[in-house]
């Protein structure tokens, strides 16, 4: 019967080929270890395979094995650097990473982290594991075909373990724990209620410092352990992972009412960083329980947006505070125990040998207490970090599996109660017209204290378990046709939770202009969507340039700054010249300028910048920051600040205004891990267009060593024609492939550029129609 089964696949596949396009004539056919039944594996023009599995483990085997044959360096240095193993290969500079990424290593019971993902957790990881080894076994038998990075480093890829694929944390998207110690910092500076001056708390909110906290007290490198474990890895130079943090999503569901075609729209774009290859994976499993199509993380089975052919669902990141850190008493005594309650308990040790590369292994020691991973310790004091993404079933992501199946919102939702981290705002649409909203992941209960400031360990200051998930907001079928997110506070006034999931949420500059959008048109369609995804006017340059408006000046620069600006539509596209002096303003000498007439001048040198809510607010609520002078004192801060960001801007572009252009400033450059080495494997720089709080983000950076390079934005976009599943589109820059050699690395750099997609098709004829490539996936002998 098998040799049945697998003779009408391979006639199957060939009888596609004679109407296949030239280069999808021949397929190739591998012997897969563990493999059960035949899988056929179809390429489209777009990069995107479609795996099309007889049982649900060879899915899932299948979907590892094309990962790795897709993106294996990628996945292989995501492994060591989870892990810690880095120094194995890269030798002993990595190993202090290594220490670090070991910290935050999942090291609670397995029973208990598979039984959060649900029935399907173990298989799914361990058919996905399996899947990537045998692609690693088919490399031994021809070595040719090892990627070009592995060449260049001369190393050899890592086995993997069901267990590394729900392990490691540190991809995670983390929040809090810096605005933990910069809060401390300020308030070390010039009191707490400077902090107001750093950022803007929602809802409104006046934190207080912790009993027994002395936040002058947190040593300068606190955070170095921390950065190490959760930065993207490097090899031989790179950007600094610490301006890496930034990172959010938009997306909207579209109800049938306010559609062109009757049909619900589903839209998503989230926001990582600018890397070659994509952060994210876009990839179509089919299999008898599941015909599932959408982007995932490489390196985990399942996908977590996208549809089913029935239900699609989308992810933003939901700002609920998941961190905290802990600042411990060590026993004069023996500095191996901290004060906890009225007594003292032990510093939990754990040694491990770090193997090194044309070396010997070196011992590592990792410290931990009740709370977390011990980050830092010395003169009487240790600092641990608790995390909800250390909790069993922390697994950023994986919590989607739960979810492949779900045929109605009331399947979707219960799916959620697995799903853990990040905590993300989810959208949902089906077939039958049905859309929703709603909130999901662990969030913790602190019992009398906020969590904006670093805590004593001693006990004082403990989680009392989390929100149950049905706490959490949602809403089904909303009133007014949409439903729209963009990590911006929407928990509802009335909602129990309204106070005391987070204090420090996105701009809502981002929301506010997708909801103006979508509320301007009475039907939307799917380009429609595309567009808005793609929209970069800025909400905050209309802000300032109604303020702008009324004023003059007899100071040639500035006279001439306002002339720039005077009509500008506030829209930041590459080719604006205003755009240019707008950002070369907004980004520096406007908040500078604000400081230092407003703010405690001991807080100076630790905002640079503040938080462009606050400076928005002060600059339309002038006498509540400024007093009884403010409309004076605020119009001079516009003024002199234009002033200078004129000038800049005409030492960087010229003496001629009319030759301006955003995009020669901010540009787009996708990163290769070995860019440092290899400058030919960056993709890029593409001119950009877009900012910090345009829909169409862009996080740039205006100083030494980024230059205005965007970090961070929508690497990936998808719009979905929900039922018409066919006529749905998606991008991802700057291509599928992961292997430099291949067209299919930088192939979408440019449609991503200048805001085009591809069909994210569905349907078999239609995938059979645009087919490149074509694989067969054999049991081995």
């Amino acid at each position: 019967m098998r040799r049945l089964v697998t003779l009408l696949l391979v006639l199957s596949s060939l009888t596609a080929v004679a109407t296949a396009p030239a280069s999808a004539a021949s397929p190739t056919v591998h012997r897969v270890a563990g493999l059960e039944r035949p899988v056929r594996l179809v390429v489209d023009t777009w990069g995107v395979p479609h795996i099309y599995a007889l049982t649900t483990g060879d899915a899932f085997l299948a979907q590892g094995f094309n990962a790795a044959r897709d993106r294996l360096f990628q996945l292989d240095l995501w492994l060591r650097k989870g892990t810690g193993r880095l120094a194995e290969v890269f030798g002993e500079s990595y190993v202090e990473q290594d220490r670090a990424s070991r910290l935050f290593l999942y090291r609670g019971d397995m029973e208990r982290e598979w039984a959060a993902y649900g029935p399907e957790g173990r298989a799914a990881a361990t058919r996905f594991a399996t899947g990537v080894n045998a692609y690693l076994d088919w490399l031994q038998q021809n070595p040719g075909a090892l990627p070009v990075e592995f060449q260049k480093l001369n190393y050899r890829p890592a086995r993997w373990t069901p267990e590394d694929v729900v392990r490691i944390r540190t991809h995670g998207l983390s929040r809090n724990l810096h605005n933990e110690v910069t809060r401390s910092r300020t308030t070390c500076a010039a009191g707490p209620a400077a902090d107001r001056f750093r950022v803007h708390l929602q809802p409104a909110h006046q934190p207080a410092v912790p009993a027994g906290l002395d936040p002058c007290s947190l040593p300068a490198d606190l955070l170095t352990v921390f950065e190490l474990a959760t930065s993207p890895p490097y090899v031989l130079g790179g950007p600094s992972g610490s301006a890496m943090a930034p990172q959010g999503s938009n997306n909207w569901v579209v109800s049938p009412s306010r559609t062109t075609t009757g049909r619900p729209i589903l839209a998503d774009d989230p926001h990582r960083g600018m890397f070659a290859p994509s952060v994210r994976y876009l990839a179509h499993v089919s299999g008898p329980e599941f015909d599932v199509i959408g982007a995932g993380e490489p390196f985990a089975p399942g996908i977590s947006i996208g549809h089913n052919g029935t239900a699609s669902f989308g992810l933003t990141v939901s700002e609920v505070d998941q961190e905290d850190l802990y600042v411990y008493e060590l026993d004069p005594a023996d500095p191996d125990r901290y004060r906890y309650g009225d007594g003292w308990e032990d510093i939990r040790t754990v040694t491990e040998q770090v193997p090194v590369a044309g070396g010997t292994s070196r011992p590592v020691t990792l410290r931990f207490t009740r709370h977390g991973p011990v980050i830092k310790a010395g003169a009487g004091r240790a600092y641990a970090v608790r995390a909800a993404w250390l909790e069993p079933g922390g697994s950023p992501y994986y919590g989607s599996l739960s979810y492949l199946r779900a045929k109605n919102f009331g399947q979707f939702h219960r799916a959620l109660d697995n799903w853990n981290i990040p905590t993300v705002n989810h959208v949902y649409a089906d077939t039958s017209g049905t859309t929703a909203w709603a909130v999901a992941g662990l969030a913790p209960r602190r019992k009398g204290y906020d969590g904006l400031y670093p805590v004593p360990g001693d006990g004082r200051y403990e989680w009392d378990g989390f929100v149950s998930k049905r706490e959490l907001p949602r809403t089904v079928d909303p009133r007014e046709g949409f439903f729209a997110t963009a990590n911006d506070f929407n928990i509802p006034p009335d909602h129990p939770h309204h106070r005391g999931l987070s204090y420090e949420w996105s701009n809502p500059s981002r929301h506010q202009r997708i909801s103006e959008v979508l509320r301007s048109r009475p039907k939307s369609s799917v380009a429609d969507s595309a567009a808005l995804q793609n929209d970069q006017l800025s909400i905050p340059a209309r802000r300032l340039l109604a303020l702008l408006a009324p004023l003059s000046s007899d100071d040639p620069d500035t006279a001439a700054a306002l002339a720039v600006l005077n009509g500008w539509n506030a829209v930041t596209g590459p080719e604006s010249g205003p755009a240019a002096l707008f950002e070369n303003w907004f980004s520096g000498p406007l908040g500078h300028h604000f400081l230092r007439a407003a703010a405690p001048k001991e807080l100076l040198p630790l905002v640079p910048v503040p938080d462009h809510q606050v400076l928005l607010d002060a600059m339309e609520n002038p006498l509540a920051w400024f007093g009884p002078d403010g409309v004076r004192i605020r119009d001079g801060v516009l003024l002199g600040s234009l002033a200078e960001a004129f000038r800049a801007t005409r030492e960087r572009l010229g003496a001629d205004p009319a030759t301006w252009r955003w995009g020669e400033l901010q540009h787009t450059m996708f990163w290769h891990p070995l860019a440092g080495q290899d400058p030919a494997l960056r993709v890029g720089p593409l001119p950009r267009g877009g900012s910090w709080y345009t829909v169409d983000i862009s996080h740039y950076l205006p100083y030494p060593p980024f230059g205005y390079r965007q970090f961070a934005g929508a690497s990936f976009r998808m719009v979905l024609d929900v039922g018409n599943w066919d006529a749905s589109l998606a991008i991802n820059a700057p291509g599928q492939s992961g292997d430099p050699r291949s067209p299919g690395y930088r192939a979408l750099a440019e449609k991503w550029r200048t805001g085009q997609y591809f069909p994210l098709l569905y349907s078999r004829a239609e995938v059979e129609r645009n087919a490149a490539q074509r694989i067969i996936l054999l049991p081995a002998r």
